[in-house]
């Protein structure tokens, strides 16, 4: 019986030395090679096509100075105002995160709390959905990437992945679906329009806003007037 606990205990070590192995060997290598595609396009376009839609990954990979300072700006005044400043987790937004769910706990949707820097852990590495072992996951990537990364490569690939419209993903798809030009191009309007539907893609519209998605816009095109430069 003493045996088969070593064997046990043996066979799960190697396999968390291997993780570690292979998670790091991940992250070094996209600091320098670009995300071919994620989980979550390829968990989307069989989706859409179990829906009775066509198979869409519309993307179009773009490189750090070919992206609009002001979409660069919008994803921080919209979903992360400390980037520049933490190391990964912002620990009052999470805290604020927490006590507004608490006061709303018959609310469906979880406010959540999550930086960009872990926003592109859980879209690069992980799969969609909702578990402690995800979350887990998702803060081991996210120290991995704010370690070996710089916040330019980390914003770089959080505007070339995530998700911002139905089959859209990164800001040269969405700047081209919405408004006809590259992302190079974005207005601060624009770039806050598209930033506006962030936390929910698939159900907000960039050109035809809810009253809600329009007041959202406001919002982030005032946060983009407060904040100061974004010293990459």
């Amino acid at each position: 019986m003493k045996g088969i606990f070593k064997l046990i205990f043996r066979a799960f070590k190697l396999a968390f030395i291997f993780f570690v192995f292979v998670s790091l060997f991940g992250v070094l290598v996209y600091r320098f090679i670009n995300p071919p595609v994620t989980w979550l396009m390829i968990g989307r376009a069989f989706d859409r096509k179990a829906d009775g839609k066509e198979w869409k990954i519309d993307k179009d990979w773009k490189d750090f100075d070919e992206i609009s300072d002001n979409m660069k700006r919008a994803a921080v005044a919209a979903e992360d105002q400390r980037f520049m400043e933490h190391h990964g987790f912002d620990f009052k937004a999470i805290e604020r995160a927490i006590k507004k769910n608490e006061k709303n706990k018959k609310r469906k949707k979880v406010i959540g709390g999550s930086t960009i820097t872990q926003q592109t852990a859980k879209n690069v590495f992980l799969w969609s959905g909702r578990s402690w072992l995800r979350k887990g996951l998702e803060a081991w990537f996210t120290i991995l990437i704010e370690t070996f990364w710089s916040k330019q490569r980390v914003m770089e690939v959080y505007l070339n992945v995530i998700e911002m419209g139905d089959g859209i993903y990164g800001a040269e798809a969405a700047a081209q679906a919405y408004f006809g030009k590259p992302a190079l191009q974005l207005t601060r309007r624009e770039a806050a329009a598209i930033a506006s539907i962030f936390p929910n893609p698939l159900h907000w519209s960039v050109t035809k806003p809810s009253r809600y998605v329009r007041h959202r816009q406001y919002l982030i095109r005032m946060n983009m007037r407060r904040m100061g430069p974004l010293d990459f």
